[in-house]
Parts: C-alpha cells; sequence; structure tokens
C-alpha cells in the first residue's frame, strides 16, 4: 500500500465531478465552511490525475465561500477508473451505515454548548427524548470572523 501524499492545489485547478451524485446544499457547504473555520482543513478533497474530484464537493465549495486560494488534496493516483467511479458512491454511502450511541453522544456533547459540532437545536431535538437534557450548539451557520486554526499551521 503507498502513502498519502497531500499536495496544495489553487481552489481554480480543481474540476468538480459533472455527475456527482451527491446533492450540493448551502446548508451542508456552510456546515462544513464552520467546521473548516473552527478546525482547520482536516479532511482533503480527493481528486484524480487531472484535478477532477472524486471526494470533496462540498469542501471545495466551503474553501471558497471561506476565500481560501488552496487547499490540501490527495491524488488518487492509484485507482483506475472503474475504482475510481465506485469510490466516489462508497465514500458517500458508507458513513449512512453508522449509528450514534445517544448515550456515549450526550456524554460528549456535555459542555459543548459554544463549540461548533455540526449539531443545532432541532437535530438534538429530534435525537433526544424530551425529558433528556441537552446542550444546545449555540454557532450560527455562519463560520466565525476569524480562524481558530490557519492554513498550514
Amino acid at each position: 500500500m503507498s502513502k498519502l501524499k497531500i499536495v496544495y492545489k489553487h481552489v481554480d485547478e480543481i474540476i468538480p465531478y459533472v455527475n456527482n451524485p451527491r446533492k450540493i446544499s448551502q446548508n451542508a457547504i456552510d456546515k462544513v465552511a464552520s467546521s473548516i473555520k473552527n478546525f482547520g482543513f482536516k479532511v482533503p478533497i480527493i481528486i484524480d490525475k487531472d484535478n477532477e474530484i472524486v471526494a470533496g464537493h462540498n469542501r471545495i465549495l466551503a474553501a471558497k465561500k471561506l476565500g481560501m486560494e488552496e487547499v490540501p488534496c490527495i491524488v488518487a493516483e492509484d485507482l483506475t477508473e472503474q475504482q475510481i467511479k465506485a469510490f466516489r458512491i462508497a465514500d458517500n454511502k458508507t458513513s449512512e451505515f453508522a449509528e450514534w450511541d445517544m448515550e456515549l453522544l450526550e456524554i460528549e456533547l456535555e459542555g459543548l454548548d459554544d463549540v461548533f459540532t455540526g449539531f443545532d437545536m432541532k437535530d438534538l431535538d429530534d435525537m433526544f427524548p424530551d425529558d433528556t437534557e441537552v446542550i444546545e450548539d449555540d454557532f450560527d451557520e455562519e463560520p466565525p470572523e476569524e480562524p481558530i486554526s490557519k492554513l498550514g499551521d
């Protein structure tokens, strides 16, 4: 197995995949932008040898929203065209198989009332019964003015 190599590409070099099967929503872009702003760009965009996105359409749109000029990428040079096509689907589908352990999630959410987690009050109301006290993620949909970490730090 080859080692992963992260390269930085200018956002204008990266080409969206025209047949991306995942719908792009402004809400998802806003959440990803908030995550990048709060935690830094921790999940690189996966691209093929021609700079076309394999996985990371929301990440590139969030980066552009934040005014970033370069983003971390992994070039999937080791995959065939058929594997790239399959990976585009599998990357999104596999996360659907995981479920939350509600007791552990509640413990992890304790004390995070002012920290971005991606959950909003409606999410938490839907996930937890009415008699359970849950700390609300007070974070706006818009990312904060100043990043907590900067690209390259």
